[in-house]
């Protein structure tokens, strides 16, 4: 079996030049901010991607669970790495619970971006707000992906970058989840949604910024009684959480059905595009977001992780 194929310090100088290029998630910060290519929130989506498999026979991916309950009405808001995976939660959440799914994410956005009351800075209209989602929906859980914008990008942050000016970029965009959280609650009213805080996966610049970040998310949903999704350990090396790795070893899944485990002869596969060490599409980013255009097995990992979640909670009360 070929070993993980993971950054040290030199990997990490590399990832830090090819990453100085794009921003948190799709382009550079002096290239402007990045098209909005969220669906339209007025209705559900039910997408049907071929990149997401059903369940995983070697008892690592699928939930194996189906709906209990009453179908879940599902909320997905996030930044690029929600843009990207949002076809393959879907059709996850549809074929693992029969949800109801609506994704509304915006590349290059952070948690305060999604609050109201910042329209004049924020990267996210009024009417894709999360709170104005979740009067609108009405959803059972929304679902957060924020791998934790660090440049001096989105206009809501007031140029605090995690570079320049850490203890006040952690104390900002923790203030931001406490206050999503309330707005999101508020919103609901008697129908109070569940949050699910995704953990995201290493960070090849700055390790220990995700890993904060995560802990930070984890905190939050332990305060306001939500759910955690570890997506990022599903893309980290096994005896490692924050190191970032190019490419893992297959699961059963992926060496059973084609096109999953990209390198069958080293029994491993790619979760990042070679040019690009962020996000987990398989296919070259693109100056106009979208959702991922090919079988990529990192996305199909966390999208699988995150159905989990939701599947776990539903079961527990039940």
């Amino acid at each position: 079996m070929g070993r993980p194929w993971i950054v040290g310090v030199a990997g990490a100088v590399l990832a830090g030049l090819l990453l100085g290029a794009c921003g948190d998630p799709e382009s550079a910060p002096d290239e402007g901010p990045p098209s909005a290519a969220a669906p339209d929130p007025s209705s559900t989506t039910h997408r049907r991607a071929a990149t997401a498999p059903p369940g995983d026979d070697d008892g690592t991916g699928g939930t194996g669970a189906g709906p209990a309950k009453p179908a879940p009405r599902v909320l997905y808001l996030g930044d690029s790495l929600a843009m990207e995976n949002q076809d393959v939660l879907g059709d996850l959440l549809k074929d693992d619970l029969d949800a109801r799914y609506t994704s509304a994410p915006y590349s290059g956005t952070t948690l305060c971006d999604y609050l109201e009351g910042t329209a004049d800075r924020s990267l996210v209209p009024p009417r894709d707000k999360a709170a104005a989602l979740v009067r609108r929906l009405r959803p059972d859980y929304v679902v957060l992906q924020f791998w934790g914008n660090a440049w001096d990008y989105t206009p809501c942050m007031d140029g605090v970058t995690y570079d320049k000016a850490r203890a006040e970029y952690f104390r900002r965009y923790t203030a931001a989840a406490e206050q999503l959280t309330d707005q999101i609650a508020n919103a609901g009213g008697e129908h109070r949604p569940s949050i699910v805080w995704v953990l995201q996966g290493p960070d090849p610049m700055t390790p220990d910024r995700v890993r904060r970040v995560n802990a930070l998310y984890a905190r939050q949903a332990k305060a306001s009684g939500d759910l955690v999704a570890d997506a990022g350990k599903a893309v980290s090396p096994a005896a490692d959480r924050y190191t970032w790795a190019q490419y893992l070893p297959c699961t059963a899944y992926e060496r059973e059905h084609d096109g999953y485990c990209t390198q069958p002869g080293r029994d491993r596969t790619a979760l990042h595009h070679d040019k690009d060490y962020l996000h987990f599409c398989l296919a070259p980013t693109t100056s106009k977001p979208r959702p991922c255009p090919v079988r990529s097995p990192g996305i199909t990992r966390m999208a699988r992780e995150i159905t989990r979640a939701i599947a776990d909670a539903r079961t527990d009360r039940s």
